[in-house]
């Protein structure tokens, strides 16, 4: 038992260290989107806070009707084109959104069946293991068998019974042995 030959590294593994590999690629990418998203939703927050401030100076003015028109057509064009912005960027986040969504969902996919693969291969060996013992009580059979029957059964002709260290004759009753004489 001591003469087993490590056995080679099954596909099973190379596979899974591709999946492994794909997996922490697909998590990079997916943390460089969130860390751009993130970063926009700071630009977002510095919007909302201008706006917020030219919101508080236009309610400060001391003539509302002088400077209505003026505060307003600014504010409205600030927020037009914020409010188009912002609607923009939330549709970048929604989509963004179920990208990761879907990239989860397959990652579980994968590790799912990642590990059916690795129970399934842990089950094999142990229905290997557990018929180990039989092929060696069957591999001491047949060496006993063996020992015992190849010499009488190589003893039968003439050229082997030479191999073996003994003389081919033929008895008075004409039937050829392999005899094996003691000096």
């Amino acid at each position: 038992m001591s003469d087993d030959k490590p056995s080679p590294t099954p596909p099973l593994d190379d596979e899974l260290r591709e999946t492994v590999e794909l997996m922490s690629k697909v998590v990079a990418r997916t943390s460089d989107r969130v860390d751009a998203q993130t970063k926009v939703l700071k630009d977002l927050d510095g919007t909302l806070a201008e706006v917020r401030s030219a919101t508080f100076l236009a309610a400060e003015q001391t003539d509302p009707k002088r400077y209505g028109e003026l505060v307003g057509a600014t504010i409205d064009g600030r927020i037009n084109d914020n409010l188009v912005r912002m609607g923009q960027m939330c549709v970048d986040l929604l989509q963004a959104s179920n990208r990761a969504r879907e990239v989860l969902v397959k990652a579980e996919e994968d590790k799912s069946t990642a590990l059916r693969q690795l129970w399934e291969r842990e089950q094999r060996l142990k229905q290997w293991k557990s018929r180990w013992p039989l092929f060696g009580l069957a591999a001491l059979v047949l060496a006993l068998a063996m020992t015992f029957a190849l010499p009488r059964f190589l003893a039968n002709y003439g050229p082997t019974c030479a191999v073996l260290g003994g003389v081919w004759t033929t008895t008075s009753t004409n039937t050829d042995v392999c005899a094996f004489y003691r000096e």
